[in-house]
């Protein structure tokens, strides 16, 4: 699979927001998109007005970056979206926030998406007590993620110990001292980021 690996701060200029790629990086004064809010590139500043598929298009890679997943992928959650009973949009965003590495992210296991797919990569967790290791696992109500036992004594989890823990969503439930995480529900779609018009991205893809 194709990885990006230029700037991810260039990626957040391009779409016109932050799209929260660097973990810490994006809360603080440090943030690039703070300090150059154009587009990257010399013509950064002329962008002529967009068209309505241009605007569905930037919508469409934006969400792509924001979940870090490519084209095919995308693509796939959408059709089964559309397959699934109900609102096609609010259907694509709740897969994409199932995805294990997004609820490990979510569960305050890493300070971005990229790290948690990380960390999900290299078989820290287990779901309902079996090794998952691929970030794009769908969870579903009532599964249960835990740091692998033999893992919690890693550094990285001991000092997690010790943080305030984020907000978690109203649809996981999570403890610190276990370093266990829960689905206690399905996401929906208030409990997802407004900035995105996902309505914009089932357009596109209905042409």
């Amino acid at each position: 699979m194709a990885t990006y690996r230029e700037a991810k701060c260039r990626l957040c200029r391009r779409e016109g927001g932050k799209l929260f790629l660097k973990g810490d990086k994006c809360y603080n004064g440090k943030c690039p998109f703070e300090k150059r809010p154009m587009a990257p590139g010399q013509h950064g500043l002329g962008r002529k007005k967009v068209s309505e598929y241009g605007q569905q298009l930037r919508e469409k890679q934006k969400v792509k970056r924001i979940y870090g997943v490519q084209e095919g992928q995308f693509r796939a959650y959408y059709e089964k979206a559309d397959r699934t009973k109900g609102i096609t949009g609010e259907n694509m965003l709740s897969l994409l926030e199932r995805r294990l590495d997004n609820v490990i992210f979510r569960l305050g296991f890493g300070a971005s998406r990229s790290q948690a797919r990380q960390l999900v990569n290299h078989g820290h967790f287990l779901v309902n007590g079996k090794k998952v290791n691929i970030p794009s696992y769908i969870v579903r109500k009532g599964d249960v993620i835990t740091v692998k036992e033999c893992k919690t004594s890693n550094k990285y989890f001991e000092a997690l110990k010790s943080t305030k823990p984020a907000a978690t969503p109203k649809w996981l439930e999570f403890d610190l001292d276990k370093l266990q995480g829960k689905v206690i529900a399905l996401p929906e779609r208030q409990d997802i980021d407004s900035q995105i018009a996902e309505h914009m991205i089932v357009e596109l893809y209905s042409k």
